[in-house]
């Protein structure tokens, strides 16, 4: 079984890659700009005994998407997963005064690379092939100032709602996950603490999730039990949504 993964250096994208290589994957994953991160996720991974590997291309440039498949591919020899969690998330500002290029710079990291590694995989993937998109629970819970962010992440629902039908002759599912708030240095960084007990607060479970939260439902849509799923938007939120 080989994956490969967007983004996958801190956060989710490390769970997804730490859980998918315990399941047997052997994965590919790229970052953009956090060597060490990224090499201390291949040192935990290869731990543990699983394989990985890091390619460092910056999903913003037109022909990485592809590069990153075209690379992965050669290396695993095949592909059978693609997750894309790759994804930025700029400082709330309200639309009026968000600048074109920063609609530009969330968009070609956000979906037009989803678009490309998912027509890649489209043209590449073996029969039976899973992939999985993740989201997020801001296309149904919107706050003020993420309009790029929520376009972005709505545009790529939208995506797995078709590329699903195309797809499904073959045996490949395409399903997106939508985490709620969770854990991770991107939240912390961007919330005061007191606004993410106040969201612990609105979950039933009570409490933030985390990255291995959302690498476990990314796990079960990849594995074979997961076969009957497709075309679906899980929200991994704790019940937030």
């Amino acid at each position: 079984m080989t994956a490969v993964v967007t983004g996958g250096s801190r956060g989710i994208g490390r769970a997804i890659v730490e859980r998918l290589c315990r399941d047997g994957a052997d994965v590919v994953f790229n970052y953009a700009t956090s060597e060490e991160a990224a090499a201390d996720a291949v040192r935990a991974v290869q731990a543990d005994g699983g394989k990985v590997r890091a390619v460092c291309l910056d999903l913003t440039k037109p022909d990485a998407p592809e590069q990153l498949m075209e690379a992965a591919e050669a290396h695993l020899g095949g592909l059978d997963i693609l997750v894309n969690n790759a994804a930025v998330a700029p400082s709330p500002v309200p639309l009026a005064q968000t600048e074109a290029e920063v609609f530009d710079s969330v968009m070609a990291v956000n979906t037009r690379s989803v678009f490309l590694t998912m027509r890649y995989a489209a043209r590449r993937m073996r029969d039976g092939g899973r992939i999985v998109n993740i989201s997020t629970v801001n296309t149904v819970r919107p706050v003020p100032g993420i309009a790029p962010y929520a376009a972005s992440k709505g545009a790529i629902e939208q995506l797995t709602a078709v590329v699903a039908r195309e797809l499904g002759p073959r045996g490949i599912t395409v399903n997106t996950v939508s985490p709620g708030a969770t854990d991770t240095e991107m939240l912390r960084g961007a919330n005061p603490p007191e606004a993410l007990q106040a969201v612990a607060g609105m979950t039933p479970l009570g409490r933030l999730g985390e990255a291995a939260d959302v690498a476990a439902v990314v796990a079960f849509l990849t594995g074979p039990e997961g076969g009957w799923i497709t075309g679906q938007n899980l929200r991994a939120t704790g019940g937030l949504a």
